[in-house]
């Protein structure tokens, strides 16, 4: 038999990764919390696995727990879990991109195995994740022993575990929050300073589309340093300056982002032509 997984917190992240635990036969999913005993049920029906329990006293042992609750319930859930729950040599991680392995002491000191296990996607639709989940990274840290057992079992569902520093962990997270989060916000103002050139919003997302998408891919394919072009790298500070006047009068905080951006791209463009 597999070993028996506890799911606590089943949201999106945490029902995806249970039904392909479930699925692909790693974990055998057993006791699934959530906040409420409808949630639950929902997320055993999506698992297509386990049992909806209501409270912790409810769930029983398990080899293994997986912690998929929202960051800064991490080490209370964990600190409660410790208090009540038999834990000698279980393994137990979350998924947290932005806390490490740490926020799990409780349970470490209750006699667990703990560690954390980021997978980088997008779960808003868990039931497409779920069907293309082969080939996702996951950001991997914590005790040996958690990570002997879990980094196998994800790679089992298609996962590429990456070990990452525990103590960088919130830098890390701001990766992905530059590459998805505030990739939006720059691409929102560009949408938006065509408009105030009086482009139609449908026209300006075409505009956006090739110069978008294009240096998306020349940044992948090339580096930062070989896609930069543009008037900071021909090193044209009029323009520059003009540009930042321009879109300032325009929208104060757009042009505070004008600003922000522009000092990094000095920077960018300098170890381009250091290269």
């Amino acid at each position: 038999m597999p070993p028996a997984l506890n799911i606590v917190g089943a949201g999106h992240v945490g029902r995806t990764l249970g039904r392909l635990f479930a699925a692909r036969g790693v974990f055998a999913v057993q006791d699934v919390k959530t906040r409420t005993i409808d949630s639950a049920r929902d997320a055993v029906a999506f698992i297509g696995a386990g049992t909806p329990v209501a409270g912790d006293a409810a769930l029983r042992p398990a080899d293994v727990w997986m912690l998929a609750v929202a960051d800064d319930a991490i080490g209370p859930v964990a600190a409660a879990l410790a208090q009540g729950t038999p834990m000698q040599d279980a393994v137990v991680f979350h998924c947290s991109g932005a806390k490490a392995s740490g926020e799990l002491d409780a349970l470490r000191r209750a006699g667990a195995q703990v560690a954390s296990v980021h997978p980088v996607r997008s779960f808003a639709d868990p039931a497409a994740v779920a069907a293309a989940f082969d080939g996702t990274f996951c950001g991997v840290e914590g005790d040996a022993a958690a990570l002997a057992l879990l980094v196998p079992a994800f790679e089992a569902i298609g996962a590429r575990p990456v070990p990452i520093d525990a103590a960088a962990k919130t830098v890390y997270h701001a990766a992905a929050v530059f590459a998805s989060n505030y990739l939006v916000t720059v691409m929102d103002a560009a949408l938006r300073a065509y408009q105030a050139a009086g482009i139609p919003a449908d026209v300006a997302r075409e505009l956006v589309r090739p110069l978008a998408t294009e240096t998306l891919a020349n940044v992948l394919r090339l580096g930062p340093e070989a896609a930069l072009t543009g008037p900071i790298a021909r090193d044209d500070a009029a323009t520059v300056a003009r540009q930042q006047g321009a879109v300032a009068a325009w929208d104060g905080p757009t042009g505070d982002l004008y600003d922000a951006l522009a000092a990094a791209t000095w920077d960018l463009a300098r170890r381009k032509r250091a290269c």
